[in-house]
């Protein structure tokens, strides 16, 4: 552990002062020009890594580990993990980091709410990427147990989401239907009532022919009452002379 320790704190000494010059000579400039082209390569292997980390940190542990590749991934895991853990002094994180809102590890956990791979493939790369960027297997079982909490996590969200609209889905479903029986209820009464109009119009103007039918036939009766009367009268004045 100790170790462990002195190697991340040795990552960030001497960042604030300038690396000693040498005086160049022409064998270190012929070296120099011969090993630019791989350590470009590296540093951009790291670079692609560990984006968060500060770059004076990266060519330091690239520097330090002999341009080995996985000697200085091993080195800058443990200063991630020493970061994320709270191990690092303020001096140490203002040096070594570079200023973020969150933590580094945070910004790479996949968990983070609303920050879940969008599909199957980005699921697999975030996986494919995790693997690499493990230090160990112990690390790599840890990574992909993470990972499958997150996915976990993931589905139990969408699952629910898809639940909560399911259900809305179905209370409006279940409205529309209600709405549509009362509508048809009211149509249905409607057409009864009028129905009923109907055959009281009927009725009515049934009624109306049967008055007047009953007018017509007291007024010819008045009329021959009248005319009969007329007669008698006429009858028994002659009777009378006679």
């Amino acid at each position: 552990m100790a170790a462990i320790i002195y190697r991340k704190r040795s990552l960030f000494e001497d960042l604030q002062s300038p690396p000693p010059i040498s005086a160049s000579s022409p064998v270190s400039n012929k070296l120099r020009s011969s090993c630019f082209s791989t350590y470009s390569i590296l540093f951009d292997q790291l670079r692609a890594l560990f984006p968060e980390i500060h770059t004076q940190l990266l060519e330091k542990a690239l520097g330090e580990s002999g341009n080995d590749l996985d000697a200085a991934i091993r080195s800058l895991h443990e200063l991630r993990i020493g970061f994320s853990d709270g191990k690092l002094d303020t001096e140490e994180i203002e040096n070594g980091m570079k200023p973020t809102t969150e933590p580094a590890a945070q910004s790479e956990d996949p968990s983070a709410e609303n920050n879940f791979p969008a599909n199957g493939v980005e699921w697999v790369d975030c996986f494919v990427r995790e693997m690499m960027t493990a230090t160990s297997i112990d690390d790599a079982r840890d990574r992909a147990t993470r990972l499958l909490e997150s996915l976990e996590k993931c589905i139990s969200s969408r699952a629910g989401a898809e639940a909560a609209q399911n259900f809305h889905k179905r209370k409006d479903d279940a409205i529309l239907k209600r709405a549509v029986v009362i509508q048809h209820e009211r149509q249905k009464e409607y057409d009864e009532r009028s129905q009923e109009v109907q055959q009281l119009k009927q009725l009515i103007a049934q009624g109306k022919e049967q008055l007047r039918t009953l007018e017509m036939n007291n007024y010819a009766l008045k009329t021959q009452l009248r005319q009969a009367q007329q007669s008698n009268s006429l009858l028994g004045f002659k009777s009378d002379v006679f």
